[in-house]
Protein backbone atom coordinates (compact mmCIF):
# COMPACT_ATOMS: atom_id res chain seq x y z
CA UNK A 1 0.00 0.00 0.00
CA UNK A 2 1.06 3.70 -0.82
CA UNK A 3 1.86 5.88 1.88
CA UNK A 4 -0.57 7.96 0.43
CA UNK A 5 -3.32 5.09 0.59
CA UNK A 6 -2.17 4.85 4.05
CA UNK A 7 -2.75 8.14 5.20
CA UNK A 8 -6.23 8.08 3.60
CA UNK A 9 -7.19 4.94 5.05
CA UNK A 10 -6.06 6.70 8.24
CA UNK A 11 -7.70 9.97 8.17
CA UNK A 12 -10.75 8.51 7.55
CA UNK A 13 -11.03 5.50 9.19
CA UNK A 14 -11.24 1.50 8.23
CA UNK A 15 -14.25 -0.24 8.89
CA UNK A 16 -14.79 -1.67 11.93
CA UNK A 17 -17.22 -4.35 12.08
CA UNK A 18 -16.71 -5.20 15.61
CA UNK A 19 -16.82 -1.46 17.27
CA UNK A 20 -20.52 -1.24 15.28
CA UNK A 21 -21.58 -4.79 16.71
CA UNK A 22 -20.63 -4.45 20.36
CA UNK A 23 -22.40 -0.38 19.88
CA UNK A 24 -25.73 -2.05 18.78
CA UNK A 25 -25.93 -4.62 21.05
CA UNK A 26 -25.34 -2.32 24.00
CA UNK A 27 -27.45 0.41 22.42
CA UNK A 28 -30.26 -2.16 22.39
CA UNK A 29 -29.82 -2.94 26.17
CA UNK A 30 -30.18 0.48 26.90
CA UNK A 31 -33.37 1.78 25.01
CA UNK A 32 -35.41 -1.37 26.54
CA UNK A 33 -33.83 -0.60 30.00
CA UNK A 34 -35.26 3.30 29.74
CA UNK A 35 -38.44 2.15 28.47
CA UNK A 36 -38.92 -0.63 30.65
CA UNK A 37 -38.86 2.22 33.61
CA UNK A 38 -40.93 4.49 31.70
CA UNK A 39 -43.79 1.84 31.31
CA UNK A 40 -43.43 0.66 34.47
CA UNK A 41 -44.89 -2.64 34.06
CA UNK A 42 -44.05 -4.14 31.15
CA UNK A 43 -40.58 -6.64 30.39
CA UNK A 44 -39.23 -6.99 27.24
CA UNK A 45 -39.52 -10.73 26.41
CA UNK A 46 -36.52 -11.62 24.29
CA UNK A 47 -36.33 -13.88 21.35
CA UNK A 48 -32.65 -15.31 19.95
CA UNK A 49 -32.53 -16.44 16.40
CA UNK A 50 -30.65 -17.41 13.59
CA UNK A 51 -30.68 -16.97 9.75
CA UNK A 52 -29.68 -20.46 7.90
CA UNK A 53 -27.76 -18.26 5.19
CA UNK A 54 -25.78 -16.83 8.14
CA UNK A 55 -26.54 -14.71 11.03
CA UNK A 56 -28.93 -13.88 13.69
CA UNK A 57 -30.31 -11.77 16.01
CA UNK A 58 -31.89 -11.07 19.22
CA UNK A 59 -35.74 -9.53 19.17
CA UNK A 60 -37.05 -7.92 22.36
CA UNK A 61 -40.88 -7.51 22.35
CA UNK A 62 -43.22 -6.25 25.04
CA UNK A 63 -46.62 -7.16 24.89
CA UNK A 64 -49.27 -5.26 27.25
CA UNK A 65 -47.43 -2.89 29.15
CA UNK A 66 -48.78 0.10 31.71
CA UNK A 67 -48.36 2.21 28.79
CA UNK A 68 -46.53 -0.17 25.58
CA UNK A 69 -49.34 -2.20 24.11
CA UNK A 70 -46.94 -3.33 22.15
CA UNK A 71 -43.68 -2.73 21.24
CA UNK A 72 -40.36 -3.97 19.95
CA UNK A 73 -36.40 -3.18 20.39
CA UNK A 74 -34.47 -5.98 18.02
CA UNK A 75 -31.02 -6.39 17.35
CA UNK A 76 -29.95 -8.12 13.55
CA UNK A 77 -26.66 -9.12 12.10
CA UNK A 78 -26.92 -10.99 9.05
CA UNK A 79 -24.45 -11.57 6.27
CA UNK A 80 -24.70 -13.47 3.02
CA UNK A 81 -23.00 -14.09 -0.68
CA UNK A 82 -25.16 -12.86 -2.78
CA UNK A 83 -27.11 -9.11 -2.58
CA UNK A 84 -31.09 -8.91 -2.10
CA UNK A 85 -32.74 -6.76 -4.93
CA UNK A 86 -33.85 -3.83 -2.28
CA UNK A 87 -29.82 -3.06 -2.00
CA UNK A 88 -29.04 -3.28 -5.95
CA UNK A 89 -31.95 -1.75 -7.01
CA UNK A 90 -30.07 1.45 -6.84
CA UNK A 91 -26.67 0.49 -6.88
CA UNK A 92 -25.96 -2.31 -9.67
CA UNK A 93 -22.08 -1.99 -9.26
CA UNK A 94 -22.84 -3.82 -5.85
CA UNK A 95 -23.88 -7.11 -7.38
CA UNK A 96 -21.26 -9.97 -7.00
CA UNK A 97 -20.41 -8.99 -3.12
CA UNK A 98 -21.17 -10.59 -0.16
CA UNK A 99 -22.54 -8.55 2.36
CA UNK A 100 -23.12 -8.04 6.11
CA UNK A 101 -25.72 -5.87 7.47
CA UNK A 102 -25.85 -5.13 11.36
CA UNK A 103 -28.96 -2.74 13.19
CA UNK A 104 -31.23 -2.09 15.66
CA UNK A 105 -34.26 -1.37 14.95
CA UNK A 106 -37.42 -0.35 17.17
CA UNK A 107 -41.25 0.65 16.99
CA UNK A 108 -43.61 1.66 20.04
CA UNK A 109 -47.13 0.97 19.82
CA UNK A 110 -48.76 2.90 23.04
CA UNK A 111 -52.24 2.04 24.17
CA UNK A 112 -53.08 5.78 25.27
CA UNK A 113 -53.91 7.53 21.67
CA UNK A 114 -52.37 10.55 23.30
CA UNK A 115 -48.99 9.28 22.76
CA UNK A 116 -47.84 9.10 19.66
CA UNK A 117 -46.50 6.05 17.63
CA UNK A 118 -42.57 5.88 17.43
CA UNK A 119 -39.90 4.13 15.36
CA UNK A 120 -35.84 4.37 15.07
CA UNK A 121 -33.64 2.94 13.76
CA UNK A 122 -29.67 2.44 13.35
CA UNK A 123 -27.93 0.28 11.25
CA UNK A 124 -23.97 -0.55 9.05
CA UNK A 125 -23.86 -1.99 5.95
CA UNK A 126 -20.79 -3.51 4.27
CA UNK A 127 -20.46 -5.11 1.12
CA UNK A 128 -17.37 -6.80 0.09
CA UNK A 129 -15.35 -8.90 -2.75
CA UNK A 130 -11.51 -9.61 -2.62
CA UNK A 131 -9.54 -7.42 -4.05
CA UNK A 132 -11.34 -4.40 -3.92
CA UNK A 133 -12.15 -1.73 -1.82
CA UNK A 134 -14.90 -2.76 0.80
CA UNK A 135 -18.38 -0.46 0.03
CA UNK A 136 -20.18 0.87 3.62
CA UNK A 137 -22.71 3.06 4.77
CA UNK A 138 -24.53 4.06 7.73
CA UNK A 139 -28.52 4.97 7.46
CA UNK A 140 -31.03 5.37 10.31
CA UNK A 141 -33.26 7.84 11.87
CA UNK A 142 -36.27 8.02 14.03
CA UNK A 143 -39.85 9.57 13.52
CA UNK A 144 -42.53 10.44 15.21
CA UNK A 145 -46.42 9.62 14.46
CA UNK A 146 -49.20 11.16 16.35
CA UNK A 147 -52.34 10.63 16.71
CA UNK A 148 -53.74 13.85 18.33
CA UNK A 149 -51.53 16.45 17.59
CA UNK A 150 -49.42 18.06 20.54
CA UNK A 151 -47.24 21.50 19.55
CA UNK A 152 -44.92 21.38 22.27
CA UNK A 153 -44.03 17.68 22.03
CA UNK A 154 -43.37 18.30 17.91
CA UNK A 155 -40.69 21.06 18.86
CA UNK A 156 -38.88 19.41 21.36
CA UNK A 157 -38.68 16.31 19.50
CA UNK A 158 -37.21 18.11 16.34
CA UNK A 159 -35.10 20.48 18.64
CA UNK A 160 -33.60 16.87 20.11
CA UNK A 161 -33.00 15.84 16.89
CA UNK A 162 -31.50 18.94 15.43
CA UNK A 163 -28.93 18.82 18.75
CA UNK A 164 -27.82 15.44 18.23
CA UNK A 165 -26.36 16.23 14.38
CA UNK A 166 -25.38 20.03 15.05
CA UNK A 167 -22.06 18.45 15.98
CA UNK A 168 -21.16 17.40 12.52
CA UNK A 169 -22.25 20.27 10.34
CA UNK A 170 -25.27 22.64 10.24
CA UNK A 171 -26.36 21.42 7.30
CA UNK A 172 -27.00 17.82 8.66
CA UNK A 173 -30.10 18.52 10.66
CA UNK A 174 -32.25 20.22 7.66
CA UNK A 175 -30.81 17.77 5.40
CA UNK A 176 -31.87 14.95 7.42
CA UNK A 177 -35.54 16.17 7.99
CA UNK A 178 -36.35 16.78 4.42
CA UNK A 179 -35.02 13.07 3.74
CA UNK A 180 -37.52 11.96 6.82
CA UNK A 181 -40.44 14.27 5.49
CA UNK A 182 -39.89 12.87 1.74
CA UNK A 183 -39.45 9.26 2.65
CA UNK A 184 -42.32 8.86 4.97
CA UNK A 185 -44.97 9.96 3.08
CA UNK A 186 -47.49 7.46 1.57
CA UNK A 187 -47.82 8.58 -2.10
CA UNK A 188 -50.92 6.87 -2.84
CA UNK A 189 -52.47 8.85 0.11
CA UNK A 190 -51.12 11.79 -0.40
CA UNK A 191 -50.05 12.59 2.94
CA UNK A 192 -46.97 12.19 5.47
CA UNK A 193 -47.36 9.05 7.67
CA UNK A 194 -46.21 11.35 11.11
CA UNK A 195 -44.36 14.56 11.56
CA UNK A 196 -41.00 13.29 10.56
CA UNK A 197 -37.83 13.40 12.59
CA UNK A 198 -34.75 12.27 10.74
CA UNK A 199 -33.68 9.49 8.19
CA UNK A 200 -30.21 9.34 6.17
CA UNK A 201 -28.85 6.21 4.23
CA UNK A 202 -26.00 5.46 2.13
CA UNK A 203 -24.29 7.69 4.29
CA UNK A 204 -20.10 7.56 4.54
CA UNK A 205 -19.28 10.85 3.52
CA UNK A 206 -17.56 11.69 6.75
CA UNK A 207 -14.83 8.80 6.76
CA UNK A 208 -15.61 5.87 9.04
CA UNK A 209 -15.06 7.41 12.42
CA UNK A 210 -17.14 10.60 11.81
CA UNK A 211 -20.02 8.55 9.95
CA UNK A 212 -20.19 6.33 12.76
CA UNK A 213 -19.94 9.23 15.28
CA UNK A 214 -23.12 10.66 13.87
CA UNK A 215 -24.75 7.50 13.75
CA UNK A 216 -24.42 6.81 17.33
CA UNK A 217 -25.40 10.32 18.13
CA UNK A 218 -28.68 9.64 16.79
CA UNK A 219 -29.36 6.09 18.06
CA UNK A 220 -28.10 8.00 21.76
CA UNK A 221 -30.89 10.76 21.64
CA UNK A 222 -34.12 8.80 20.97
CA UNK A 223 -34.76 7.95 24.16
CA UNK A 224 -33.92 11.17 25.25
CA UNK A 225 -36.95 12.56 22.05
CA UNK A 226 -39.19 9.96 23.10
CA UNK A 227 -39.05 9.15 26.75
CA UNK A 228 -40.39 12.71 27.80
CA UNK A 229 -43.41 12.48 25.76
CA UNK A 230 -44.35 8.96 26.93
CA UNK A 231 -44.00 10.87 30.28
CA UNK A 232 -46.34 13.80 29.93
CA UNK A 233 -49.27 12.17 27.83
CA UNK A 234 -49.52 8.85 29.50
CA UNK A 235 -51.92 10.28 32.32
CA UNK A 236 -54.07 11.70 29.62
CA UNK A 237 -57.42 10.12 29.90
CA UNK A 238 -59.26 9.20 26.89
CA UNK A 239 -62.11 7.30 25.36
CA UNK A 240 -63.59 5.16 22.20
CA UNK A 241 -63.51 8.24 19.99
CA UNK A 242 -59.60 8.38 20.28
CA UNK A 243 -59.20 4.87 20.53
CA UNK A 244 -61.25 4.02 16.93
CA UNK A 245 -59.24 7.32 15.33
CA UNK A 246 -56.07 5.55 17.04
CA UNK A 247 -56.89 2.53 15.31
CA UNK A 248 -57.86 4.02 11.91
CA UNK A 249 -54.68 5.58 11.97
CA UNK A 250 -52.41 3.05 12.80
CA UNK A 251 -53.92 1.45 9.24
CA UNK A 252 -51.92 4.20 7.64
CA UNK A 253 -48.37 2.88 9.53
CA UNK A 254 -48.99 -0.42 8.10
CA UNK A 255 -49.68 0.81 4.74
CA UNK A 256 -46.51 2.49 4.38
CA UNK A 257 -44.46 -0.47 5.90
CA UNK A 258 -45.84 -2.99 3.90
CA UNK A 259 -45.83 -1.48 0.79
CA UNK A 260 -42.65 1.20 0.84
CA UNK A 261 -40.08 0.64 3.61
CA UNK A 262 -36.97 -0.32 3.09
CA UNK A 263 -35.98 -1.88 5.71
CA UNK A 264 -39.05 -4.23 5.60
CA UNK A 265 -38.37 -5.61 2.21
CA UNK A 266 -34.32 -6.10 2.98
CA UNK A 267 -35.57 -8.65 5.89
CA UNK A 268 -37.99 -9.85 3.62
CA UNK A 269 -35.69 -10.97 0.54
CA UNK A 270 -32.80 -11.96 2.66
CA UNK A 271 -34.41 -14.57 4.53
CA UNK A 272 -34.68 -12.79 8.29
CA UNK A 273 -37.32 -13.87 10.52
CA UNK A 274 -40.45 -12.50 9.45
CA UNK A 275 -41.97 -12.38 13.11
CA UNK A 276 -39.37 -9.91 13.54
CA UNK A 277 -39.55 -8.21 10.64
CA UNK A 278 -42.57 -7.71 11.11
CA UNK A 279 -42.73 -7.01 14.72
CA UNK A 280 -43.30 -2.87 13.88
CA UNK A 281 -47.16 -3.61 13.01
CA UNK A 282 -49.50 -2.71 15.35
CA UNK A 283 -51.58 -5.61 17.21
CA UNK A 284 -54.93 -3.97 16.77
CA UNK A 285 -55.75 -1.66 13.68
CA UNK A 286 -59.00 -0.82 11.46
CA UNK A 287 -60.15 0.46 8.07
CA UNK A 288 -62.96 2.77 7.30
CA UNK A 289 -63.95 3.41 3.93
CA UNK A 290 -63.89 7.41 2.75
CA UNK A 291 -63.09 8.09 6.65
CA UNK A 292 -63.75 12.06 6.75
CA UNK A 293 -63.19 13.91 9.88
CA UNK A 294 -65.28 16.33 11.61
CA UNK A 295 -64.89 19.69 10.77
CA UNK A 296 -63.14 21.90 13.60
CA UNK A 297 -62.36 18.46 15.63
CA UNK A 298 -58.70 17.61 16.29
CA UNK A 299 -59.16 14.71 14.10
CA UNK A 300 -59.38 17.06 11.06
CA UNK A 301 -56.56 19.61 13.08
CA UNK A 302 -54.06 16.38 13.10
CA UNK A 303 -54.46 16.34 9.07
CA UNK A 304 -54.82 20.04 8.40
CA UNK A 305 -51.36 21.31 10.64
CA UNK A 306 -49.33 18.59 12.12
CA UNK A 307 -48.81 16.36 8.81
CA UNK A 308 -47.81 18.79 6.18
CA UNK A 309 -43.95 19.09 6.53
CA UNK A 310 -43.30 22.15 8.26
CA UNK A 311 -40.24 23.52 10.24
CA UNK A 312 -40.58 22.73 13.77
CA UNK A 313 -37.35 24.28 15.29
Amino acid sequence: MTTANTNLNMTLGAPDKEAVKAYLLELQNSICAQLEAEDGQGKFKEDSWERAEGGGGRSRVMVGGAVIEKGGVNFSHVHGTQMPPSATQNRPELAGRSFEAMGVSLVIHPENPYIPTSHANVRFFIAEKPGEEPVWWFGGGYDLTPYYGDEEDCRDWHQVAKEACQPFGEGIYPRFKKWCDDYFYLKHRDEARGVGGLFFDDFNELGFSESFALMQSVGNSFVSAYRPIMAKQKTQTWGEREREFQLYRRGRYVEFNLVFDRGTLFGLQTGGRTESILMSLPPLVRWEYDYTPALGSEEEKLAKVFLPARDWV
